[in-house]
C-alpha cells in the first residue's frame, strides 16, 4: 500500500512536471528575535511573543504562513511560521524566526542557519504579484 501511495506522488509530480524543488521560494540564511524584543510591537501591530512560530520577511504578506526547512544539517528540521513583521535587514539573511520557531530548527546555538523558504498558505488579501521573488534578488 505504502509503494502504491509514494509511486502515486512520484507519477504526479512527473506528469505535472513538478518537483519538489519547484515549491521553493527562497534559500538564504535564518536568524531569530533577541529577547529584549519579547512584547514590543512588529509591523503588523501584534506584539512579539517568542513562544509563537513567527518571522520578519521584508516583502511577503502579513498572515502569509511559510514551511522554513534547515538545509545545512542533515536531519532538515521544518517549521511553519506565520509572517508578521518586516526584516530582517542583514545581507544574506531572508528571515528572522522567533525563538520558538528558531528552537524548532535546533538553531539557538548557531544564531543563524541556511535554509529554504517555501509558501504553505497565502492570505485572501495578497495577489501573486506580493509574492514574486524579483528574480532572487534579497
Amino acid at each position: 500500500m505504502l509503494l502504491a501511495v509514494v509511486a502515486l506522488g512520484v507519477s504526479a509530480c512527473a506528469a505535472s512536471g513538478r518537483s519538489a524543488e519547484d515549491d521553493v521560494y527562497q534559500r538564504g540564511e535564518a536568524s531569530y528575535y533577541a529577547d529584549t524584543f519579547d512584547g514590543r510591537p512588529t509591523a503588523s501591530s501584534e506584539p512579539y511573543d517568542p513562544t509563537a512560530l513567527t518571522a520578519a520577511h521584508r516583502r511577503l504578506p502579513f498572515g502569509t504562513r511559510v514551511r522554513v526547512r534547515r538545509t545545512d544539517t542533515p536531519d532538515a528540521p521544518t517549521v511553519v511560521v506565520r509572517i508578521t513583521d518586516r526584516g530582517p535587514f542583514a545581507h544574506g539573511r531572508v528571515i528572522d524566526l522567533s525563538k520558538a520557531a528558531a528552537r524548532s530548527l535546533n538553531m539557538i546555538g548557531d544564531g543563524v542557519a541556511a535554509v529554504q523558504l517555501e509558501i504553505v498558505e497565502r492570505p485572501a488579501s495578497a495577489s501573486d504579484e506580493d509574492f514574486s521573488t524579483g528574480g532572487g534578488g534579497w
